[in-house]
C-alpha cells in the first residue's frame, strides 16, 4: 500500500509512505494529473518508503520520466536503506550504502536502472510461473 500527500506551491511535493511495489503505480500516476504552468519542480520525499521492489522502481522511474516531459525538474530525497540498496543492486553498484540518489537524475543512469529493473521483474515473474507449474 502506498499513500501520497501532494502539495503545490511552485513545487509538486509528493510524500511517499509504505512499500514502493506493484500497487504504487496508480497513486504515483495521479500525482502529475493536475500540474499547472506555475509548477517547475517535482520533489519526491521517500522518508516513509521503507521498501521497494522492481515494480516500485519502475513506477518511480516512470513518474520521473513523465515529470520531465512536463518540464519539471525532479529531486528525490529521503532514500531509506532498503530502497537505496535495492536500486544500487539493480544498477550493479556494489558496496554498502552506495550513493545512488545523486545519480538518479542522470538520464543514462535512469535508462540503465529501468532496463535492469525490468529484467529483474521478468525473472521474478518467470520464477513464479515456473514454481506454480511444479
Amino acid at each position: 500500500m502506498i499513500t501520497t500527500n501532494v502539495q503545490r506551491h511552485g513545487t509538486v511535493l509528493v510524500t511517499v509512505t509504505g512499500a514502493l511495489d506493484e500497487d504504487a503505480g496508480a497513486a504515483l500516476q495521479r500525482v502529475l494529473d493536475d500540474v499547472t504552468a506555475g509548477e517547475r519542480d517535482l520533489m519526491v520525499d521517500l522518508h516513509g518508503a521503507m521498501s521497494m521492489d522492481a515494480d516500485g522502481l519502475l513506477h518511480l522511474l516512470a513518474l520521473h520520466r513523465r515529470a520531465e516531459t512536463l518540464g519539471l525538474r525532479v529531486l528525490v530525497v529521503g532514500w531509506q536503506p532498503q530502497p537505496q540498496q535495492f536500486m544500487a543492486d539493480v544498477a550493479g553498484i556494489r558496496g554498502r550504502g552506495s550513493a545512488t540518489g545523486e545519480r538518479y537524475a542522470v538520464a543514462g543512469f535512469r535508462r540503465l536502472i529501468e532496463e535492469r529493473a525490468q529484467r529483474a521483474r521478468d525473472l521474478s515473474d518467470f520464477g513464479a510461473g515456473w514454481l506454480s507449474g511444479v
